[in-house]
Parts: C-alpha cells; structure tokens; sequence
C-alpha cells in the first residue's frame, strides 16, 4: 500500500501516543506519533509550525513498534 503525506489527514491522532524525538540534536523540536490510519498502527514524525505540522516520515509502524507500544498493529473495525 502506497502511504502519502496528504494521508495524515486521517491519521488518529485523538489516540496516539506521542514522544520527543530526542536521538539527535535537530535544531527542531520533532516529534513522533504512534497511532492509526484506516485500523493499521502507523508512525508519524513531524514538526509543529505556526500553521500545523510539517511532516518528516509517515509510515506503517513495525511488529517492535507495536509491542514497545502495546498496541496492535491491525484493530477491528
């Protein structure tokens, strides 16, 4: 499946769980969302900026990723 940045639109961020992106030194202040898009757990980094968010990766999120998050990667609709 083809991932688009126009797709954060849909992504939930109601019952995501965010985190500081602090490995390295940015100059930015990034940020990174664990949360679902169309019942698939997806990781979002982005920066906020006056208008919203500037996004810096969007992806489906990995089996490690789920579990250090607990949360499944696919949930019932």
């Amino acid at each position: 499946m083809f991932l688009s940045f126009a797709d954060v639109v849909r992504f939930d961020f109601s019952t995501a769980h965010f985190m500081v992106d602090t490995r390295h030194a940015y100059g930015e202040a990034r940020h990174v969302a664990v949360g679902y898009l169309n019942l698939r757990l997806h990781v979002l980094c982005f920066v906020e900026t006056m208008n919203g968010i500037r996004v810096i990766s969007f992806r489906r999120a990995n089996s490690r990723e789920a579990k250090r998050h607990g949360k499944p990667q696919t949930i019932d609709g």
